[in-house]
């Protein structure tokens, strides 16, 4: 009689989800290390790392944090989610899930917020922007990012020009010693087609001039209420690329929790196979839906099955299987 062959197959993990996540997360920690890297840096070229009670100094808002901080938390997403993969290390894996999703859960509360209290946050909008004007001296990538919003909102100050009233350099007052009194920084000026060489002076005293002369040199409308109607001509791509990041959040985190529930699979029948083997008792078979089998013990209270048993022999050949996948 021809002897019967059994073939064991039992819970994997899935190489697909594993390097995937793999793949994805070395991309994102690899992006986070660039944006640490040059927020280290910036602050290095400005001696705040050399002197880091500077950095409550300043008055307005460093553009630098913005580097530090989306650096760091991706850089530490991606060490959890890459070695998490790589290792199969449920701890980091869960980690990398709970982290990203709180993280897509303070999104969703900011966004809903912002949108049921629109006024407060324009005020808010106000309030930043004028703070940042009287700090607009004071740190070098403060300005540029001033002057880069001002000339991509064709826009002056947070209402309007007079804004610069608040910085000690630009306002109107006999006391301001400065060249740039009642003037304007030049990204408010109204840029001529025709000149190849940026003119920095051309915002100087503009202010000494009438409402109607002032539109011939300088933009006359606030940032604030350009930034609205920016953001309502580009709705549809700004609400896209947030459904994208969301997007690509929830799937990471599927991904990390089926490799999770792939990982604590295979363990599972690790555990049942290596009693097994310890005791060397037969183990019957059962298949399941997927048409796969799973390992039972043939002691203790689990019903008994009338089914085909791995003999002795096929039973030490799979634990020394075992012995070489999991040590």
């Amino acid at each position: 009689m021809s002897r019967k062959h059994h073939h064991f197959k039992g819970a994997e993990v899935s190489c697909c989800v594993k390097y995937f996540l793999f793949g994805f997360n070395i991309i994102f920690w690899l992006l986070g290390a660039a944006f640490l890297g040059i927020g280290l840096w910036a602050w290095a070229e400005k001696g705040v790392l050399s002197n880091l009670s500077s950095i409550t100094d300043l008055g307005g808002f460093d553009p630098v944090w913005l580097f530090i901080v989306v650096g760091g938390v991706m850089f530490i997403l991606g060490f959890a989610g890459c070695i998490g993969a790589l290792r199969e290390n449920t701890f980091l894996l869960k980690f990398f899930s709970v982290f990203l999703g709180l993280i897509f859960f303070l999104e969703l509360t900011a966004g809903i917020l912002a949108f049921v209290f629109k006024d407060w946050i324009k005020d808010q909008l106000n309030f930043f922007i004028n703070n940042n004007v009287k700090a607009y001296r004071d740190d070098i990538d403060l300005q540029n990012l001033i002057d880069f919003a001002q000339e991509y909102w064709s826009c002056c100050g947070a209402h309007g020009p007079n804004d610069w009233n608040l910085n000690i350099y630009f306002n109107c007052t006999d006391q301001n010693p400065s060249r740039e009194r009642c003037g304007v920084p030049f990204s408010c000026c109204v840029k001529d087609p025709a000149e190849d060489v940026i003119n920095t002076q051309c915002g100087y005293d503009v202010r000494t001039k009438g409402d109607l002369d002032q539109q011939k040199y300088i933009y006359t409308k606030g940032c604030v209420g350009q930034f609205e109607k920016w953001l309502q001509d580009n709705l549809i791509v700004v609400a896209g690329i947030f459904v994208g990041i969301a997007l690509l959040q929830i799937f990471g985190i599927c991904l990390a929790q089926n490799l999770v529930s792939d990982v604590k699979a295979v363990k599972f029948t690790f555990l049942f196979i290596s009693d097994a083997c310890r005791e060397k008792k037969k183990i019957p078979l059962k298949p399941n839906s997927q048409h796969s089998y799973f390992v039972y013990h043939s002691s203790g209270n689990l019903p008994r099955y009338t089914g085909d048993c791995l003999s002795t022999s096929e039973l030490n050949s799979l634990c020394f299987s075992l012995i070489l996948v999991f040590g």
